[in-house]
């Protein structure tokens, strides 16, 4: 063990051993002599030096069956030799090693001006960090899963403006490498001293990625010159966080910022720097988009296109209208006004120009393709004056000819997510108690979750209930995840309520596992003294699933206790307040 020991380490430390101790050689290591070893003093020893080292590695990955040490024949002592003549160059590093310089004291860590966490809530972050996931991986039981309350209670944290207790930043920053999306908010209620300690630790490096450019655009003055100059000379990811961060508050100076370097950037950096314009897209900047819809790669023309058809009164969207126009008209000859289409017969030159590619997808046909990228792409405004003063309403309940309703309905579909227009949302909708669940544009669950995105909050909330209420939560779990928390009082109650009919129904609880998931961290803690009569044993019908019973009734027993929970949280940090903009933290980690 001596052996290994000794000549484990490079540096010339053995194992366990830090630098500078003062361990007592083994008798190997002083170069005491044993059969079948070689001593450090006798001939076969290499020097002290780095080729020796380097040799003895290369003979160790090799093995001492195709190579042995110098001046050891092969044979079964070949092996022993060679942790032997590892000790004897170890000890010889270590005996020539000169101490090091003395590094330089890092500077104090920055203050936080912030106010210091309550006691409670500090011991309540405390527990949530300590958590851990059961060795089975699953979580069967009553208890909380209180690492999936962590985002809460920081998103709570950070709207009341409270400093993280600097004992727990490790535990903090060790929590958000661990989990991408805990980073934003982590972050921000670490403060500037997660950026002092990342500079102390490899593994927090993350944070330095993360913030640097944020942190100077979020910084209160305005400073043109760093922007500059961490623009043309910091990392691709300080860039891009500088770039998103700036375009959120100053949208002009970040688009100057891409305008000044966009010739000489690589394709895939125009792409990234250029989907960050969706933050504060406006009008003023489609001059550029239209400049950059002439670009050599096909993405960024791509990303240009879909960024300018967002933009309903630009010269891209008119047209893109003229096109959509030609190919879609009211027949009135037949004895219901229906929709009649004509797709595209090729895609010239100008179309390719304005983003839409010639080849269409695997499985997609070129007219329909084509068809498809011209109506999303048109401003929905338009279409009430080309369809006979229609709303939105009665156009999507107009037929529409030759089997063309599903690809013409499913592209208004993207157009209205894309401009955010809530009359064509509803409309596209429909209504949730339909049978067809979600209207006749709404191709799929993913596309009604982000038409609702498209409504005000409380509407989105008073759709879902009703859909719950008809269909039950089998297809609910992705039109819920788009919904504000907490939940609306309806909301939440149509939730439980499907849940008790689906638990007296005898179905098995699993199945619903990640509503009531979603149930315990959006429904209003203020429901859980409503739902203690949920608490209680059913009677297990006779076609129920074997324990569904007791399942269900732990799933409640956790739901009621989560509520709780999360209700003792927020008391734990007081009413929410507003953060002077004075007052926020800079996070760039200057002192």
């Amino acid at each position: 063990m001596s052996r290994i020991s000794a000549a484990a380490d490079p540096a010339g430390h053995p194992t366990g051993a830090p630098a500078g101790s003062s361990t007592r050689p083994s008798a190997v290591e002083a170069g005491a002599a044993r059969p079948g070893g070689v001593s450090p003093a006798s001939p076969a020893a290499p020097a002290t030096g780095p080729e020796a080292w380097d040799e003895l590695v290369t003979t160790a990955l090799l093995g001492t069956d195709r190579r042995t040490p110098p001046g050891v024949p092969p044979g079964p002592g070949a092996p022993t030799a060679l942790l032997d003549a590892a000790a004897g160059v170890t000890l010889g590093r270590r005996a020539g090693l000169l101490p090091a310089r003395a590094a330089e004291r890092p500077r104090p860590a920055p203050p936080d001006p912030r106010p210091v966490l309550p006691p409670a809530a500090a011991r309540r972050l405390e527990a949530l960090l300590s958590d851990r996931p059961s060795p089975s991986g699953g979580r069967r039981g009553a208890a909380p899963d209180l690492r999936e309350l962590l985002p809460q209670w920081l998103a709570a944290a950070n709207d009341r403006g409270f400093a993280a207790p600097p004992a727990l930043l490790p535990a903090l920053l060790d929590a958000a490498r661990g989990r991408t999306d805990l980073r934003p908010a982590a972050l921000r209620f670490a403060g500037p001293r997660a950026l002092w300690l990342a500079r102390l630790n490899p593994d927090w490096r993350f944070a330095l990625r993360a913030t640097p450019g944020g942190a100077l655009a979020r910084s209160g003055p305005e400073d043109p010159a760093a922007y500059q100059r961490l623009w043309h000379e910091g990392l691709f990811a300080e860039r891009v966080s500088l770039l998103a961060a700036l375009r959120s508050r100053r949208p002009a100076a970040a688009r100057a910022l891409l305008v000044g370097t966009w010739v000489t950037e690589r394709a895939e950096d125009r792409l990234m720097f250029l989907d960050s314009l969706r933050t504060g897209l406006g009008p003023d900047d489609e001059e550029f988009l239209e400049q950059a819809l002439g670009d050599r790669s096909r993405n960024v023309r791509a990303t240009a296109a879909d960024l300018l058809s967002a933009l309903p009164g630009s010269a891209f969207a008119g047209r893109m209208a003229v096109r959509a126009a030609a190919c879609v008209a009211m027949d009135h000859t037949r004895d219901t006004p229906t929709i009649v289409v004509e797709a595209p017969h090729a895609c010239d030159a100008d179309m390719e120009r304005d983003g839409i590619t010639a080849k269409p997808p695997a499985g997609r046909g070129e007219r329909s393709w084509w068809l498809g990228r011209l109506v999303e792409s048109a401003p929905l405004t338009a279409w009430p004056h080309r369809l006979g003063g229609r709303t939105p309403r009665e156009i999507v309940k107009l037929p529409v000819a030759d089997d063309w309703q599903g690809e013409l309905h499913a592209a208004w579909c993207r157009a209205a997510v894309r401009q955010q227009d809530p009359d064509w949302s509803r409309a596209l909708l429909g209504d949730p108690s339909a049978p067809e669940a979600g209207g006749p544009g709404a191709v799929s669950l993913a596309e009604r979750a982000r038409l609702l995105a498209a409504l005000p909050p409380d509407e989105r909330a008073a759709w879902v209930a009703g859909f719950i209420e008809t269909h039950g939560l089998s297809e609910a779990f992705q039109l819920l995840g788009v919904c504000a928390v907490p939940w609306d009082e309806p909301l939440g109650r149509a939730v439980v309520d499907a849940l008790d009919i689906a638990r007296d129904a005898g179905n098995y609880p699993w199945s619903f596992s990640g509503v009531m998931g979603l149930a315990e961290r959006c429904l209003d803690p203020g429901e859980a003294d409503r739902l203690d009569a949920l608490l209680a044993l059913p009677e297990e019908p006779e076609d129920a699933s074997p324990g569904a019973g007791g399942y269900w009734a732990e799933a409640f027993q956790r739901l009621v206790t989560t509520l709780r929970l999360r209700a003792a949280m927020l008391r734990e940090l007081g009413p929410a307040r507003p953060v002077p903009l004075a007052s926020a933290p800079h996070t760039d980690g200057a002192p």
